[in-house]
């Protein structure tokens, strides 16, 4: 039985100086650093015989994915809506520096339920989803391949929390899902039998400052 390498990286660094919850919202993406970021993915990717390519439709992921495509043009990019981030309904807001705003009466009503979420797409059907697209991308990849997927944060964790067998309920702070980070799925005849975890760009993602979780993030 041959095991296909499905790479799942979360895209670099966002440019967004007035810290939005961009959500789906389109003309966010990378910033500087990001650049930076999405460049050491492509160098980490450049001797690895991929086979297969992936990404969210959003900015931020296309131009993640760019670098490693730039080392691979023999294969084209896939669009794939699964990918993309988390559905919020707080999306577009600024809470301000400590999420101030957020407790604000014409916010609480998408509060009241963490387990859900009730501020946006439940947890369960990000990573079915998540996890239909990693084990077609696999397919793709064909049996001894590699893909090479750009999503995003909670998408990614929801994945490998499912495919490790973990409830999907968790504290966000906790997640292991950095800038430019690769969380890796082996799958065996159509099943996800392992997963992996590597940062390419830790001394980069090292620099950025963790901001004070929101919903959905």
């Amino acid at each position: 039985m041959e095991q296909t390498l499905v790479h799942v990286c979360r895209h670099g660094q966002v440019e967004n100086p007035g810290h939005v919850l961009y959500g789906r919202l389109p003309g966010f993406g990378l910033s500087d650093l990001g650049r930076r970021m999405a460049d050491r993915l492509g160098e980490h990717f450049a001797d690895v015989p991929v086979t297969h390519l992936r990404t969210s439709p959003l900015q931020r992921a296309r131009e993640t994915l760019a670098p490693i495509a730039a080392r691979h043009p023999g294969l084209a990019p896939v669009v794939d809506q699964r990918l993309i981030e988390a559905a919020n309904a707080l999306e577009g807001r600024s809470f301000g520096r400590f999420n101030e705003r957020l407790l604000l009466p014409g916010n609480l009503r998408h509060l009241y339920n963490p387990l859900r979420p009730s501020w946006g797409e439940p947890y369960p059907l990000v990573a079915a989803r998540m996890l239909t697209a990693i084990t077609d991308a696999a397919a793709a990849a064909g049996p001894g391949g590699r893909a090479v997927l750009v999503s995003h944060e909670l998408p990614i964790w929801m994945a490998r929390r499912a495919a490790e067998g973990r409830p999907l309920v968790h504290n966000p702070v906790a997640r292991e899902c950095r800038l430019a980070s690769v969380t890796t799925f082996t799958v065996v005849e159509g099943r996800i039998a392992a997963v992996d975890y590597a940062e390419p760009a830790a001394d980069l993602a090292a620099g950025t400052r963790r901001l004070l979780r929101r919903p959905g993030m």
